[in-house]
């Protein structure tokens, strides 16, 4: 295995906390620094979140999209956002107790869903 040197916690927590809603930044963040894809921030007590996460549960589906494309990996909040009902059609069967799945900043799942608007409806479906 390579030395890899440590991205800097400063443009972590940045990355992170622009994905919440700022495009245009995460997009020059990602330029300056590629390895911020799939970093993640402790907000405290094991809070985690990808800038993928913090998309995911503030509905905003070009950041996530753009992230998506530049490899950053899906996971179930993600997808749930993203109305994309068989990938959690899939993990909803290989474990049920998902469905009550908490993502960053304790967010439920569905939470994540409703987020995801008219695009999600059938996710909804699987989780009510």
């Amino acid at each position: 295995m390579e030395n890899k040197q440590a991205i800097q916690p400063d443009l972590v927590k940045d990355f992170v906390g622009n994905a919440h809603g700022d495009l245009e930044r995460v997009k020059q963040l990602l330029e300056q620094e590629p390895g911020l894809v799939n970093a993640a921030w402790d907000w405290g007590n094991g809070d985690w979140e990808t800038a993928l996460g913090a998309a995911a549960h503030m509905g905003r589906k070009d950041i996530a999209i753009f992230l998506l494309e530049n490899g950053a990996r899906i996971d179930l909040f993600a997808a749930a956002m993203l109305g994309k009902a068989e990938i959690v059609k899939a993990m909803l069967a290989d474990n049920p107790s998902l469905k009550d799945a908490i993502g960053p900043h304790g967010i439920p799942l569905i939470n994540h869903a409703r987020a995801g608007g008219d695009e999600s409806l059938q996710v909804l479906d699987l989780l009510s």
